[in-house]
C-alpha cells in the first residue's frame, strides 16, 4: 500500500480579498529558482479540490456532485517533499507517491514549451469521464470541462493569495504526458499548471 503523506491544515483566512486577488491575476511563465514550501502546495490542493464539508463537498463545483477529476503535482524542488508525481487524495488532505523521481524535464518535452522545467511545482488536472458520463451521458464532456475551468480558476486565485504565479497550459501531447506521469488509461490529462515565484 502507498504511504500517505499528510499534508499541513489548509487556511480559510488570509490578507488577500477576493476582489483583490481577481483584481491582479496574471499569468506567469517565468520563475525563480526558489523552492516552494509545504504548505503553499497543501493550500493550492485544497483550493483545486479540497473537502469542505462532512457531506464530502469539494472547493469547486461538479455536477451532480460526482468529481470526476484527478489532480497530481509534479514536484521539482519542494521544500520537505522529494522529487515525483504525486496525487492528491481530498478525503484526507494528503498526497501519495505516484512516481519517484523529477520528471518536469519530460513533461515539458510532452508540452513542447521547455519553460514548464523552471516551475518548482506543476499542478496536472485529469479527468475520468466515465464518472460523470454514467448520470450525465452526452453532456459528460461538457460538465467535466466546465469543471476544469472551476478548479484551474480557483488555482489562480489561490496562487494570487499565495505571492506566487502560475499558468494554464493545454497545449501538450496527451499520449505523451500519460505516458511521462504513468496515469492510469482512464485518466485523461486536460490541463498543467506550472507554480512557482513569479519573476
Amino acid at each position: 500500500m502507498t504511504k500517505k503523506i499528510p499534508l499541513p491544515s489548509p487556511e480559510t483566512q488570509s490578507e488577500v480579498s477576493v476582489e483583490q486577488a481577481i483584481a491582479e491575476r496574471r499569468s506567469a511563465r517565468d520563475f525563480t529558482g526558489q523552492a516552494l514550501e509545504i504548505d503553499s502546495v497543501g493550500q493550492l490542493l485544497w483550493a483545486a479540490q479540497g473537502v469542505t464539508s462532512s457531506q464530502g463537498r469539494r472547493t469547486a463545483p461538479s455536477a451532480g456532485a460526482l468529481y470526476p477529476l484527478e489532480v497530481y503535482i509534479v514536484a521539482g524542488k519542494l521544500a520537505d517533499l522529494d522529487p515525483g508525481v504525486y496525487q492528491y487524495r481530498p478525503d484526507d488532505h494528503s498526497l501519495s507517491l505516484h512516481v519517484s523521481g523529477d520528471v518536469r524535464i519530460e513533461l515539458a518535452r510532452a508540452a513542447r514549451q521547455a519553460w514548464i522545467a523552471d516551475a518548482p511545482m506543476v499542478l496536472v488536472i485529469a479527468a475520468v469521464y466515465e464518472r460523470t458520463r454514467r448520470k450525465y451521458g452526452s453532456r459528460t464532456e461538457r460538465y467535466v470541462h466546465m469543471e476544469v475551468g472551476h478548479v484551474a480558476q480557483n488555482i489562480y486565485l489561490q496562487t494570487e493569495s499565495l505571492g506566487l504565479g502560475t499558468v494554464m497550459v493545454g497545449a501538450f501531447r496527451d499520449a505523451e504526458i500519460q505516458t511521462v506521469l504513468r496515469l492510469p488509461s482512464r485518466e485523461a490529462p486536460l490541463a498543467l499548471m506550472p507554480v512557482g515565484h513569479a519573476e
